[in-house]
């Protein structure tokens, strides 16, 4: 099947598809669903998989995308790969290290982006979560501008064909993008974005200095997910949404899918079941009017299914500015 693929072109004149595959799998299920489901979006159309080194899951998706590459279904240059930069690879010398097992577990030679994943640090070490004897979390400083360097030089050594951040504000990307002696600018924004949380001010910022929004929760976030937010209503259970799906002989994850993409976000979509993984393709076939975007718009609450408490308090922690 070939893909309906539409694509935005990022700073640096490579260009990410707009529509991605999420594959992040919950504590307790089985690492071998992302196997099966790559393969399923793959075959369905998507070119954009969207994975991250503390996801631990990539050995799985690079066997789901060598396989499709083998059997001729896409060339590897056809599939936009991200992976990202955990939390305890912070000091400068050991992000290249983490890119690179990351590449071995996928067994590629590239990925097309990597991210900062989040702005805060932890202690480096074997464990991806470090606490001390009481059970606390034990943080790190970290110096954004000379992460960013180590980063850019991960681009140089053509590790990974584009680099941005995720779940950075305004400040922090100001930090950046002003830093001295900057050689590529931050490729995208990757934040938790959805009718509930649709980051106005900050898709502003974004699309003013040329750093594509990507949206991740964007269907709203499983209640079982480890951290997720329990007393936000269920986003697809949304009335509004529901009668625009009637209205629209869609689904309420197709109109919140659509509703991104007619803003300018690169949107994710994470399913598992084969029947909404072929259903999220088809985002591409329809489209709100401009009287039924600002009715979405009005869905804003500025809430967060993720709101990432374990790094509240910490230097660097994001949430704290208003965007």
């Amino acid at each position: 099947m070939n893909s309906k693929q539409q694509t935005v072109r990022l700073s640096d004149g490579h260009f990410i598809p707009v529509l991605g595959f999420g594959t992040y799998v919950p504590q307790g299920e089985p690492k071998t669903k992302v196997t099966e489901a790559t393969k399923i979006a793959i075959d369905t159309g998507f070119r954009h998989i969207d994975s991250a080194f503390i996801y631990q899951n990539e050995e799985e998706i690079g066997l789901a995308i060598r396989s499709k590459i083998a059997e001729g279904t896409v060339k590897r240059e056809d599939i936009f790969y991200t992976t990202k930069l955990w939390c305890t690879f912070h000091c400068p010398e050991l992000v290249q290290l983490c890119l690179a097992q990351s590449l071995k577990k996928l067994q590629f030679h590239y990925v097309d982006l990597f991210l900062i994943h989040f702005p805060v640090s932890l202690k480096p070490g074997e464990n991806y979560l470090p606490t001390d004897e009481n059970g606390k979390y034990i943080f790190d400083t970290v110096d954004l501008c000379a992460l960013w360097k180590a980063m850019e030089k991960c681009k140089d050594a053509g590790l990974a064909k584009s680099i941005g951040v995720s779940n950075f504000n305004r400040r922090q990307l100001e930090m950046i993008l002003n830093m001295p002696g900057l050689k590529y600018n931050p490729v995208c924004n990757q934040v938790e974005c959805h009718p509930y949380l649709n980051q106005r001010k900050l898709l502003d910022f974004c699309k003013s200095k040329d750093i594509v929004m990507v949206a991740y929760s964007a269907l709203g976030s499983q209640r079982e997910h480890i951290g997720v937010n329990q007393n936000i209503p269920v986003l697809l259970d949304d009335p509004v949404l529901g009668s625009m799906a009637k209205k629209y002989k869609r689904t309420p994850a197709l109109i919140a899918l659509r509703y991104q993409q007619q803003r300018g976000v690169v949107v994710l979509a994470k399913s598992f079941t084969e029947k909404r993984i072929k259903e999220n393709m088809q985002v591409f076939d329809f489209q709100l009017s401009l009287e039924d975007m600002k009715v979405i718009d009005g869905l804003n609450k500025n809430v967060r299914y993720q709101s990432f408490t374990i790094f509240e308090g910490q230097p660097g922690f994001p949430f704290s500015d208003e965007y």
